[in-house]
């Protein structure tokens, strides 16, 4: 397929970009304590300027000193950041990109205890439970803040920055004003449409007057805030017109839902890409000016079609572009088999973003420290033993630092347990990114030798320098009375279809691995229920994925027993004790699928240490239960220290 018009060029006020290839601004907390963007910072968005991103946007950056919404926030309020901001504009400008960055007061979403000072928005309502209740900011503090976006629009024209964005999304300090759900000012700047929208346009027109009217204007706005009371798509196409005729910016961002729907916000790899499309599609069609398009975009099929059909004008490929910063250069030279696609698995990039710890990519640990892949001083001879995720990043990435790298893996298949979690509804990413990897190992030369169990002996025959061991888990199968009598079967060898399983199940085991055994068997029209000790059933599971776990639940009536500890096993069911000493029994299931957990599979690791120079131990052969981001970004270092 040819995306001749997703490398087409297109217009940002009078900022020409060369392509329709953008990185929407997402926190990655790269930048340093005093909101100076860092080294790192420098080497994550080069990396996607020179990837081929026509425009790349700087994250989220504070404009007012009261509201920094993390540690690792970087900051315009102060001319002492400019420098830094500077640093970066010019190396992405080296590969041809242009450069956006997003102006943001966080409100009701910032930390106070980081800043000394309470959260604030339009009106003093919460974002979500747990959360403080904020001030209501004052008029006049309003005002002073209209001030402060300009002046960092201005730092930011000086830095070599080509255009700004003010955030006016997600529950932001902005978004509480726009939002009849949140904004009950009986000032200015509250009740009817046009008072709730003073103050973007006054920031728009601060902006304007602070830049000499040059600088490109953008507007990030939820397509529906996804809460009943707040924005719809109505609301929102409204708003971008007002945005569009009345402040006179230059582009509008669509993005979409506040905080308490996040699934909606960055979805979890069951939702498809393109999946804002009615919310984006609505605004354009309202507005004559470019539309930003933004939700879960992975490929550039579906983005080709959305600009081709006059749907959008630029696509942002958010996560996507974590995964792999060179997505536009591989579509253009017909390299997409080499893609590192995001599998929406959540991970490393949002739970690190909001624990203020630099981000990090289940397929690509390398992001944000790009600078540290360099070729090995001295080339060795290296073993990887297994071939789960942990296994194969790591067997490409010492051979792509240069050394002769042999994968040696135990069964007649790559990818290992996370092969098997391709499986559930949801979870077909999955295949893609085991398939990139041994692409990736294939065109670094990794010799890689399946149904090869390795040993003492063949080790010491082999006589490597270095060994990785990635041997992953097993089920963990605990002594209670009558499980090896039941019949049991694993969740992993039911999903690999190494077993046939009856029509009326028993799942034991409610993490994740016991939620997706059930929802795949529900699916296929099996009766199934899940028991579990704990009292919540998918406690692992990522909050984003919930929602599509538990609606699931309910469509297929999978029956949900929680608190309920197992104390025997019969053929048919089991028995169980609940915490106040109730007992009781689910019996007359045709099968037992076991889900209770992993243990570490790692049988070789004091043997090899003996004879092996370096030996490394990575991902559940190291600790289990892990998850494949961990696995990777222990693969990622072990490479790295070879």
């Amino acid at each position: 397929m040819e995306y001749r018009t997703m490398f087409s060029p297109v217009k940002i006020g009078t900022v020409q970009i060369p392509n329709r290839f953008a990185t929407p601004p997402m926190g990655n907390n790269f930048a340093n304590t005093d909101g100076t963007l860092s080294e790192r910072s420098k080497a994550y968005y080069a990396a996607r300027a020179k990837g081929g991103f026509g425009l790349v946007t700087i994250e989220s950056t504070v404009v007012y000193s009261e509201a920094k919404g993390g540690p690792r926030k970087p900051c315009l309020f102060s001319d002492d950041t400019v420098d830094s901001f500077k640093m970066v504009a010019d190396e992405c400008h080296k590969y041809g990109a242009k450069v956006s960055i997003q102006l943001q007061h966080a409100g009701p979403e910032g930390n106070s205890q980081l800043t000394g000072f309470p959260l604030k928005a339009a009106s003093p309502i919460p974002s979500a439970f747990g959360r403080e209740i904020p001030e209501a900011i004052s008029n006049e503090e309003v005002y002073r803040l209209i001030e402060c976006y300009g002046d960092a629009a201005a730092r930011a024209q000086r830095a070599g920055i080509d255009m700004v964005e003010v955030h006016c999304a997600h529950g932001y300090l902005v978004s509480t004003f726009i939002s009849a759900r949140t904004n009950n000012r009986l000032d200015e700047f509250g009740g009817c449409f046009e008072n709730r929208m003073r103050l973007p346009r006054l920031i728009i027109e601060n902006i304007r007057k602070k830049t000499g009217g040059t600088l490109p204007i953008l507007c990030r706005i939820n397509g529906s805030d996804e809460v009943d009371g707040g924005q719809s798509v109505q609301d929102a196409a409204a708003v971008a017109v007002y945005l569009d005729e009345v402040c006179g910016v230059d582009a509008i961002h669509v993005s979409r839902a506040v905080h308490l729907h996040d699934e909606c916000m960055w979805a979890p790899g069951v939702v498809h890409g393109g999946f804002n499309a009615p919310f984006f599609t609505e605004i354009k069609n309202a507005v004559s000016v470019p539309v930003i398009a933004v939700g879960r975009f992975t490929e550039p099929q579906y983005a080709e079609l959305m600009v081709r059909q006059g749907k959008a004008d630029i696509i942002a490929f958010g996560r996507q572009s974590i995964a792999d910063p060179e997505l536009p250069k591989k579509a253009k030279e017909g390299r997409l088999e080499e893609l590192t696609p995001c599998i929406g698995c959540l991970l490393g990039c949002v739970p690190n973003m909001f624990q203020g710890n630099p981000i990090t990519c289940l397929v690509n640990p390398s992001v944000g420290r790009e600078q540290e892949i360099l070729s090995a001083e001295s080339p060795k001879k290296v073993a990887v033993i297994g071939g789960g995720p942990g296994g194969l990043y790591a067997a490409q990435l010492c051979a792509l630092r240069g050394h002769d790298v042999t994968l040696f893996e135990k069964t007649g298949e790559l990818g290992g347990n996370f092969r098997i979690a391709a499986y559930p509804p949801g979870k077909g990413d999955i295949t893609g990114a085991i398939r990139n990897l041994i692409v990736k190992c294939q065109m670094n030369g990794v010799r890689i030798q399946l149904n090869t169990e390795v040993t003492e002996e063949l080790l010491r025959e082999f006589q490597p320098d270095a060994a990785i061991i990635a041997t992953g888990s097993t089920p963990l199968i605990l002594p209670i009375k009558g499980l090896e009598d039941c019949g049991y079967i694993t969740a992993q060898d039911m999903l690999d279809g190494k077993a046939q399983v009856g029509r009326k199940v028993l799942v034991v085991g409610g993490g994740m691995v016991g939620c997706e055994a059930a929802e795949f068997l529900a699916e296929r029209e099996h009766e199934a229920a899940i028991i579990e000790m704990k009292d919540v059933i998918g406690a692992d599971v990522v909050p984003e994925n919930r929602p599509f776990l538990f609606a699931n639940f309910e469509k297929h009536h999978v029956a949900l027993e929680t608190g309920a500890k197992v104390s025997e096993f019969f053929p048919d069911g089991v028995s169980y004790e609940l915490a106040d000493g109730t007992k009781g029994e689910l019996r007359g299931f045709d099968s037992i699928i076991l889900a209770m957990g992993s243990r570490s599979c790692n049988p070789l690791e004091e043997k090899v240490k003996q004879f092996v120079p370096q030996t490394i131990v990575i991902g559940e052969a190291k600790k289990a239960p892990g998850n494949a981001c961990i696995a990777t970004g222990e693969a990622f270092d072990a490479a790295l220290s070879i």
